[in-house]
């Protein structure tokens, strides 16, 4: 394969001109305009061949594709879902379909789909290091641990795969080994927002607080207006007692994600720095409200009553 998908279009566009309104032909050519980025014009190619040859699994399954890459997730779904039936057990689809899956947040869903690719082409990188992040979003940390250990084997040195289970290993208390592999994702890729926010944050467990804010100072310069990137950093500047600098990134993150339990709890503690107690006590109250029975909001909660003289 020669990858020369202009050139390949340009013998489309000229075989549409001698043969117009076959349907093999609008396939590949949507296909091959998928594979240009035209997934406007891709998109009327597949829906003209779908007319064409209705309830052909090929076009579904790529209309799919396309429809996903214009955030259609709906269509893209009910697209790969008929295609699924047409021709079950293709892996194409299958990956497809979890990615549409995973955006419409169906993570078991998602797992299904991984699972089925997972034995109809074991051993890919690309299907592990997607069940490693479905399995991190259902809480599995372990299980996402074991397939993106497996697809570091399969594919080393690959900035996604190290992203990912740096992450896991945060989840997991494994600061170091977090570390270890945002570090390595930082040279093979350097300054994407993602690694320097959760470096960021392990830094900050690993009391790192200079380091962890210069991460997310870059971070928040590459993607400004990150509710999780400005949420980390406030904590982190409460850690080290700019306390009014840390209450200007917990109240823009919560004007950008309003109602976190984590941004109430860490605005309360700011507050409370700041010697503001009653609003201290009104943000502790309502982390408690939408996560109950956390110790360190009831301690600093303890604490703020106190100041309050409610005995």
């Amino acid at each position: 394969m020669l990858h020369d998908y202009q050139g390949a279009s340009e013998d489309l566009d000229k075989v549409d001109v001698l043969q117009p309104n076959d349907a093999f032909t609008l396939q590949i050519r949507g296909n091959v305009k998928k594979m240009l980025d035209d997934y406007q014009g891709a998109l009327e190619d597949l829906d003209k061949a779908n007319v064409l040859k209705p309830n052909h699994a090929f076009t579904l399954k790529f209309r799919g594709d396309v429809k996903r890459m214009l955030e259609d997730y709906q269509g893209a779904l009910e697209d790969l879902d008929k295609a699924d039936v047409l021709k079950p057990n293709d892996a194409f689809t299958l990956r497809n379909r979890e990615e549409v899956k995973r955006m419409l947040h169906d993570y078991q869903g998602t797992l299904e789909d991984l699972d089925k690719a997972d034995v109809l082409q074991p051993n890919d990188a690309f299907t592990l290091k997607s069940r490693g992040d479905v399995k991190k979003m259902l809480h599995d940390y372990q299980g996402a641990l074991e397939d993106l250990d497996k697809a570091n084997v399969l594919e080393p040195n690959h900035a996604f795969i190290l992203k990912s289970r740096g992450n896991v290993k945060k989840m997991l208390e494994d600061y170091q080994g977090a570390l270890e592999d945002l570090d390595k994702a930082d040279v093979l890729q350097p300054n994407h927002a993602f690694t320097l926010r959760i470096r960021g944050n392990v830094k900050n467990m690993l009391h790192d607080y200079q380091g962890a804010l210069e991460d997310l100072n870059k971070g928040d310069v590459l993607q400004p207006n990150d509710a999780h990137i400005l949420k980390s950093r406030g904590d982190v500047k409460r850690m080290l007692h700019d306390y009014q600098g840390a209450l200007e990134d917990v109240d823009k993150a919560d004007v950008l994600q309003p109602n976190d339990a984590f941004t109430f709890r860490n605005r309360g503690t700011i507050k409370k720095m700041l010697h503001d107690y009653q609003g201290a006590l009104e943000d502790l109250d309502k982390a408690d409200v939408l996560k109950p029975n956390d110790a360190f909001t009831l301690k600093f909660r303890g604490i703020v009553k106190m100041m309050l003289k409610d005995y």
